[in-house]
């Protein structure tokens, strides 16, 4: 079989390039500890930035969503799997988010799939800062828009392509919020000044940045007093929200377009009523929380302050997300075993969620470590740092 064949060649491909991949199970996940393969370790990889994942009151919401509405949809949403707890879940969001309109969608990935190929399309231009999340790369490709990839929040290099572009054209700039594979921020408020001087649409990914910055959480966007000037937000419930799927916020007009529009909407099953809700009891739980925002901070601060101090290249990172660059995939690939083999969870990223030759160990910390344990993952990181020639 001449498939079978080529297939395998670039599995061995992969193995020799250090890029191949393997499903490991994690026998149990109670924060911030992680059991794999009979070890215990501490949990340096997680999302859950503010450990509600296992909190007793988005459990007892799941629980209470399967009693009264069953276990699944049973179809997609304009068909009969609207269920009543999209709709309250959906006003929570609004509320929360303090915009006209939004919409709960199956994933982020989907989300962001969906959004951008709505709103994009042959003849029209998307730009996309080149450390944009994969599922907004996808998301471009799908929609056969002109893809102008600017430097990494390197706005001169944007403008730069923006005014190449005529200005009857539709053009969509994208960004993360918050980066997540090198921890830093975009320059929104820049963003902004440059959407309205192009008379462009700007869509903003809070996947990382939800629950964690803004005065209710809302997100890095309110931090900022900005999401006012946002075309489009959108977001995650399985990250520091604790649940699972995404939402996008914005006009009235917009959400009522996309739900007529977005494939990965109109085309899927809708969530099962579980899901809607742990994410509603979510909205609920952060907005009164923001004491595990600022721990979550302080740890954060605590850890990068330290790993930096020890010599360590942390990419820039100003958040909970901490880079360790190790550059080589078999590097980084040698440095995570060793940090499993100590007891710290903490997996190393390579291409293609990372450029060529900037793999690196992604270091996350969650408001339910203890100083304790966060002294003793740095002493550790930092003597296998030196015993191999990292720093």
């Amino acid at each position: 079989m001449h498939w079978e064949k080529e297939i395998k060649l670039e599995l061995a491909l992969l193995e020799e390039l250090s890029q191949k991949r393997q499903l490991v199970t994690t026998e149990s996940a109670v924060q911030p500890w992680i059991k794999r393969n009979g070890k215990n370790m501490l949990n340096l990889a997680s999302n859950d930035y503010l450990g509600f994942a296992g909190d007793d009151r988005l459990k007892k919401a799941m629980v209470d969503a399967v009693k009264i509405h069953g276990a699944g949809s049973t179809a997609s949403r304009l068909i009969v799997g609207n269920h009543l707890l999209y709709e309250q879940t959906e006003t929570a969001l609004v509320n929360w988010k303090k915009s006209e309109a939004g919409l709960i969608i199956n994933s982020g990935y989907t989300a962001n799939l969906g959004i951008i190929s709505a709103l994009a399309g042959r003849g029209d231009y998307v730009f996309s800062d080149k450390l944009n999340h994969a599922s907004i790369i996808d998301g471009i490709l799908l929609s056969r828009a002109k893809n102008q990839r600017y430097r990494h929040n390197d706005l001169k290099h944007l403008e730069s392509l923006l005014q190449q572009v005529p200005i009857e054209k539709r053009k969509l700039i994208v960004t993360d919020s918050l980066f997540s594979m090198d921890g830093d921020f975009a320059n929104l408020s820049g963003l902004v000044q440059l959407k309205k001087k192009y008379n462009a649409i700007l869509m903003v990914d809070e996947a990382h940045s939800s629950g964690i910055y803004g005065e209710n959480g809302e997100g890095y966007s309110r931090q900022l007093n900005l999401q006012q000037e946002i075309d489009i937000q959108m977001g995650t419930f399985s990250k520091a929200l604790g649940s699972f799927g995404a939402y996008v916020v914005g006009k009235k007009w917009l959400i009522d377009y996309l739900t007529n529009k977005m494939r990965s909407l109109i085309f899927t099953t809708g969530l099962p009523p579980a899901i809607l809700g742990s994410a509603k009891a979510s909205i609920e739980l952060v907005q009164s929380e923001a004491e595990r925002r600022e721990l979550l901070k302080s740890h954060a601060a605590y850890v990068r302050d330290a790993l930096a101090d020890s010599g360590f290249n942390l990419c820039g990172s100003e958040s909970q997300i901490i880079p360790i660059m190790i550059g080589k995939n078999d590097k980084a690939m040698e440095f995570g075993a060793a940090l499993q083999d100590e007891g710290i969870a903490a997996i190393p990223v390579r291409p293609p969620a990372v450029p060529e030759n900037e793999a690196r160990i992604r270091i996350t910390v969650t408001a339910l470590h203890q100083k304790e344990n966060l002294d003793w993952a740095v002493d550790r990181i930092v003597v296998l740092g030196k015993r191999m020639g990292i720093i």
